[in-house]
């Protein structure tokens, strides 16, 4: 471990993992589960994990090390509970580059359908541990270019979002119709907000990064809630206009929805352009997640809680 990272190299590695275009990606669902209200599970998810993350950020304060809350729990309460977390949260960290592989691989197996999914699957696995392979230094440099184009896509969609609806003489650009509608209800919204909380998960791989990060004990809880303010205005800003734009939930395939929405906005070369940006997102991300088993792996391991063959 070589604490070679910075407050902006930590906050970028959470925001990679985080990814922000997953907003689009998931729109469809959100946008069904809620009724056509995504902006408002995504508030509601921020306020949550606001709190979270500053429970996150007093415990990286007062443990600087990799195991994030395996470790937490394993010190601050019993070791045996810390085992049962650390493969709780083992199972988090394996089992979420399968699902961004998987969210990647839809959207170009809806483009590219000559092409298997397992076949993108895989292409992403052996790339993204080839990096990992070589070391964090190659992977914060992929990070960071990677999260530039998936940021100027984001921007590309909000100001093609507003183009249309300004094109519209039945819409207006400011008004409260996605965070209320007529067909809103509670439930829907709590359970949309609960799905929105799986958006955030970067802020907590932040802490798995603890002894590889210069001054610990105070860049660690800074980054953890930088990521997690950050991505909440993003979801939310992003998710506000992309839903003024497609008023409701009704869409042909909800699990490619912002690819549908894309067409309608900025007709078909936007579309590609935007899956490109979703695909280096969902890239940059199970890259992140990869990188974050591998240390949580790496603490549990050290303390002989997996078995050393």
């Amino acid at each position: 471990m070589t604490r070679s990272l910075t407050l902006s190299s930590v906050v970028l590695f959470g925001l990679a993992y985080m990814t922000p275009i997953i907003v689009l990606g998931t729109f469809g669902i959100l946008a069904q589960q809620t009724g056509g209200v995504v902006p408002t599970a995504y508030l509601v998810a921020l306020i949550a994990m606001l709190f979270t993350a500053y429970s996150y950020g007093q415990m990286a304060k007062a443990y600087p090390t990799a195991g994030s809350a395996y470790t937490y729990t394993r010190k601050s309460i019993h070791a045996k509970l810390g085992f049962l977390v650390g493969w709780a949260v083992l199972l988090d960290y394996l089992f979420l580059p399968m699902v961004i592989w998987l969210i990647g691989a839809a959207y170009l197996n809806s483009a590219f359908s000559s092409i298997p999914m397992a076949g993108w699957i895989i292409a992403f696995i052996i790339v993204t541990t080839l990096i990992n392979v070589v070391g964090l230094r190659l992977a914060k440099s992929v990070n960071n270019l990677m999260m530039l184009v998936q940021l100027l896509v984001l921007v590309a969609f909000v100001v093609l979002c507003i183009h249309y609806v300004v094109g519209d003489a039945t819409k207006s650009l400011w008004n409260l119709t996605p965070f209320f509608n007529s067909d809103m209800k509670m439930p829907m919204v709590m359970s949309g907000a609960a799905i929105a909380c799986y958006s955030f998960l970067g802020f907590d791989a932040v802490s798995t990064l603890t002894e590889e990060t210069k001054d610990p004990r105070r860049t660690i809880p800074r980054a953890i809630l930088l990521v997690t303010i950050f991505g909440g205005v993003v979801f939310v800003g992003v998710s506000y206009f992309v839903q003024l734009a497609h008023p409701g939930a009704e869409f042909i395939a909800a699990d490619n929805a912002a690819f549908e929405i894309a067409k309608n906005i900025g007709g078909d070369i936007f579309a590609s352009i935007f899956l490109i940006g979703l695909i280096i997102g969902q890239f940059a991300s199970g890259l992140s997640a990869q990188a974050s088993a591998s240390r949580l792996l790496f603490a549990m391991g050290r303390d002989a809680v997996l078995p050393k063959s």
